[in-house]
């Protein structure tokens, strides 16, 4: 009987083992996961968990029994400490695991700052698993003081988060402007004046130059400007990197994370990988995309394809971020836009259309639903339309899905 055996318990890893049994796989399943906790969303938990507004139990993807009525092995809490490829063995501590077929499903883990500007003080934190949120959970109270280093989404969501609950936020960014490696400018405009509007101090253009402590506790902070902070917390947001630790003991080939081809193999014939840790062929290049829609739907096909199906997958970029009131929606990637062309929607909705040259490639629509459905579904079909017209509030949406 074959065994597949899934190392990383999170939303690609829970995903796949799913859809192995939902397609009729009838060999053994086991999932492992170094976290204790029952595979579980992540999104809510920097914003509505850490708020209080969402219950443990509301994050975990499938319910306990799932796994029994599956008959899917899970070991959770059991970090694996060794894979064998010739052998096709997996380890944890003493126990091995024979496997047919391998999935990794890793993920990604958080940059954190170096121990020699204080990363290692006390009230120093990361935004990244159940952990994480639950250590810092107690310092996100009234009146606080905050410093989030990092602009990008992860820092502007715990900014929000922060600020909502009454908290002093600064939030400092070392490049030009927030956003600036994911959005156009107009898109960081947005932003700054939403954050600003909810009391939070935004500095661009200026770094960390150390934390200072007393007792092993973060109690403030020196910038890049030579300024100082007197603070409560740190929130540290600079992104994050490929799991690759596992991938690299397995001696498979890494190429910004683990490589794999359109199917979602890996160098090695019995070693599949998926989600944030995984990179693949898209357009002619390589990409790696850190979001829950591929997470699910690329470890989706990596289960279709171990059972033989030979499917190749075609990414459709599209990702989420909730600050405040505002659900900012993208489709597609921005990567090589030449111009930007703003649509004002109703209300204080607006979205920003990216193009090169004559071509669409993206969409930033805040709490625009419309205009991100649109410009979704002409991505998809490889279609364009005419940015003056896209620009047009008066142009009724839906007529581009015909041109």
């Amino acid at each position: 009987m074959s065994h597949i055996v899934v190392i990383g318990a999170g939303q690609a890893g829970s995903s796949l083992v799913a859809k192995l049994r939902k397609d009729g796989f009838d060999g053994e399943i086991t999932l492992i996961g170094a976290e204790t906790a029952l595979p579980y969303q992540r999104p809510p938990l920097s914003k509505a968990y850490l708020l209080g507004d969402m219950a443990l139990e509301r994050l975990f993807l499938r319910p306990e029994s799932f796994y029994a009525d599956n008959n899917i092995t899970l070991k959770l809490g059991q970090p694996v400490t060794a894979i064998d490829a010739t052998a096709k063995t997996v380890s944890i501590g003493d126990e091995v695991i024979a496997y047919d077929h391998l999935a990794l499903t890793t993920g990604s883990d958080p940059r954190r700052l170096p121990a020699a500007i204080g990363g290692d003080l006390d009230g120093v934190f990361v935004v990244r698993g159940l952990g994480d949120v639950d250590a810092m959970a107690p310092s996100v109270t009234e009146g606080a003081r905050t410093l989030i280093v990092g602009g990008g989404y992860i820092g502007l969501e715990a900014a929000a988060v922060c600020a909502k609950r009454g908290v002093n936020v600064v939030l400092v960014e070392m490049g030009d402007r927030i956003l600036q490696r994911v959005a156009a400018p107009e898109t960081s405009d947005y932003f700054r004046n939403l954050h600003g509007a909810h009391g939070v101090d935004i500095r661009e253009g200026v770094g960390l130059e150390r934390l200072l402590g007393k007792d092993g506790k973060v109690t403030g902070a020196v910038l890049s400007d030579g300024s100082t902070l007197e603070l409560d917390f740190v929130v540290v947001g600079v992104g994050i990197t490929p799991a690759t630790q596992l991938a690299e003991m397995a001696g498979v080939t890494l190429n910004n994370g683990i490589e794999t081809d359109a199917q979602g193999r890996t160098s090695d014939a019995s070693i599949w990988a998926a989600g944030d840790c995984a990179s693949f062929p898209y357009q002619g290049g390589r990409i790696r995309l850190e979001s829950v829609p591929n997470a699910i739907d690329q470890s989706e096909i990596v289960a279709q394809n171990i059972m033989g199906t030979g499917k190749e997958y075609a990414a459709k970029p599209w990702f989420w971020s909730d600050q405040y009131d505002v659900k900012l929606q993208i489709a597609g990637l921005n990567t090589g836009y030449t111009h930007v062309v703003t649509r004002p929607g109703a209300g204080a909705s607006v979205s920003f259309w990216y193009f090169r040259d004559d071509q669409l490639l993206a969409v930033d629509a805040m709490n625009d639903p419309r205009a991100y459905m649109v410009g979704k579904r002409l991505i998809d079909m490889g279609k364009t339309c005419d940015p003056l017209v896209a620009a047009n509030p008066d142009t009724d949406l839906k007529s581009l899905l015909k041109a």
